[in-house]
């Protein structure tokens, strides 16, 4: 959770009024928004946990399912830490490393371990979790440069982890006959190749803004 509102991503659900009744409920209850930046690791340490079962002799389509929830769970938890600290007052000042970190973590946990599920790829499981860190590492160098609001994609953050979802539900819901060997290799490509746009987009929004 950060401690500066400048900077927050841009989240629609975070207006919304389940999100606003959930997050007052966690503030009740003394739930510290750090607690709940770890909770967001935990979550994504399950998913890659699932992920790594999909290919193992335990495979079943429940993990698919089980990843899916698990991705969502760790957006939800990004989003709360955030709503706890800023909304309710109870930023602290260790604030930005745990909103950070935490992030950091999840990402190659879940990237790494998506590239050793089953129809995937290693190398682009390898890929896509460095290039989740450089994009996360482009937005911080454009707000220390006083670009703020980095945050467009196409591979932004939610939708890197929505379309992997996305993907661990085709896998879990679809007949054999329609699913595709391939489709997680596809998939983290897929997310590549908008992660390497997602990139180009972010310098270019910073060189504009430094020549302003």
């Amino acid at each position: 959770m950060k401690n500066q509102t400048s900077d927050r991503r841009p989240i629609s659900a975070r207006n919304s009024q389940y999100s606003q009744r959930i997050s007052t409920f966690l503030a009740q209850h003394g739930v510290a928004p750090n607690v709940i930046s770890i909770a967001s690791v935990v979550f994504a340490l399950g998913a890659g946990l699932s992920l790594l079962a999909t290919s193992s002799t335990f495979s079943h389509r429940i993990w698919w399912i089980l990843t899916a929830v698990l991705i969502v769970l760790r957006l939800l938890a990004n989003m709360f830490d955030g709503m706890v600290a800023v909304e309710t007052g109870k930023a602290s000042p260790t604030g930005e490393l745990f909103n950070e970190v935490p992030d950091r973590i999840s990402d190659v946990v879940i990237f790494v371990c998506a590239g050793f599920a089953a129809g995937s790829s290693l190398h682009l499981g390898y890929i896509t979790a460095v290039l989740s860190l450089f994009i996360a590492y482009v937005r911080a160098l454009g707000n220390h440069m006083g670009v703020s609001q980095l945050f467009i994609g196409p591979m932004a953050k939610s939708h890197r982890m929505f379309t992997l979802a996305a993907l661990c539900i085709y896998n879990a819901i679809m007949p054999i006959t329609w699913q595709l060997s391939s489709l997680l290799t596809w998939g983290l490509l897929i997310i590549s190749i908008g992660g390497i746009l997602t990139i180009i987009r972010r310098l270019q929004r910073i060189a504009k803004g430094m020549a302003t």
